[in-house]
């Protein structure tokens, strides 16, 4: 028992159908999928970042709407740049600072008039090829982003995140960064995901507090036995929630949480908070991936919603799952 109540994060309506379906258009950067919502709001209108696959790596698109359910077609706000040292086939901005309130909108925080985002970017073309690092940008107006800060490295961590760094979440609080990302501990081959977190005062010098991760996988047959994966961290009174996504060994990804009081110390809640749906249905294998926002008193739990599928090509490429961004409300 963790002492906290998990009422206020449950979200037991579900959409039937995609918000953000890929575009099946061939060269298109969404053509094959789209992945990893993050939901903030500003000037009055919700945003959603989210990532887009082309066959040759992810990008990352700006989506605008005033009500949560109708969002306007995605415009690439961070493409790949062939020039840059780490993205020159990925480019995937996964967070923006915004106020950490779970009952919030996510108003986006502007510091002395700039955003802070965080990305992940993999150094080969392909899907997720080699280990990633994490970096982090800045902007003026969330359309044009440049580089601030260092870089995190899985070689500077443990030996569980040597693989390659994950999405990762950016919050400021008191004075200090944190950033809590997910790792794996090897590149290829059955490799396990947990989740860990580095401390920053200015985005340039990073701590890890600790060689071990922070969420650790569960034990046997627990729904995050391989993967603790994708945090995305609020602030519910005197607690800390972390909503994240675990991966089981029966092949299904689901969305789970866990408390805490400091953001270094953390315990599981032990409840699913978003399941897979039935066979055929838009999230029928993953429902996984979480970015939390709070619209007229009702938490919406956006996600990577994933089904399988009948072959298809889109181009060249041969696809087997159809995966887009549904939502689940309170």
């Amino acid at each position: 028992m963790t002492g906290y109540d998990p009422a206020p994060l449950r979200t037991p309506h579900k959409a039937d159908r995609l918000l953000i379906s890929p575009s099946g258009e061939p060269g298109a950067f969404d053509a094959l999928f789209v992945d990893c919502p993050f939901v903030c709001s500003d000037g009055g209108e919700y945003l959603m970042t989210y990532v887009g696959f082309d066959g040759t790596g992810y990008q990352t698109a700006l989506s605008r709407s005033r009500d949560l359910t109708t969002w306007s077609p995605g415009e690439v706000v961070f493409p790949r740049d062939p020039g840059h040292p780490y993205r020159r086939y990925n480019a995937a901005l996964t967070s923006i600072v915004r106020d950490n309130r779970l009952g919030s909108d996510g108003q986006v925080t502007w510091l002395d008039g700039r955003a802070i985002g965080t990305y992940h970017a993999y150094p080969e073309p392909g899907m997720e090829s080699g280990a990633a690092i994490i970096g982090f940008v800045v902007s003026e107006d969330l359309r044009t982003w440049k580089d601030t800060g260092s870089v995190l490295r899985p070689q500077d961590g443990g030996a569980w995140e040597r693989g390659g760094l994950y999405k990762s979440w950016l919050l400021r609080h008191d004075g200090l960064f944190h950033c809590f990302y997910n790792a794996k501990n090897r590149t290829y081959d059955g490799w396990r995901e947990q989740i860990g977190y580095a401390v920053s005062p200015d985005l340039e010098h990073w701590e890890r507090p600790g060689s071990e991760p922070v969420v650790p996988n569960g034990g046997p047959g627990a729904f995050d036995e391989r993967f603790a994966s994708d945090p995305c961290v609020l602030r519910d009174g005197d607690w800390w929630v972390m909503f994240y996504f675990g991966l089981s060994f029966d092949g299904h990804a689901r969305e789970g949480y866990a408390v805490s009081r400091d953001l270094r110390t953390w315990k599981k809640g032990g409840e699913i908070l978003v399941d897979v749906g039935p066979p055929g249905s838009v999230d029928d294998t993953y429902a996984h991936k979480p970015a939390v926002v709070t619209h007229e008193g009702r938490l919406h739990h956006f996600y990577t919603a994933v089904r399988r599928a009948e072959p298809y090509l889109v181009g060249e490429h041969r696809m087997t799952e159809h995966r887009g961004v549904g939502v689940a409300w309170a």
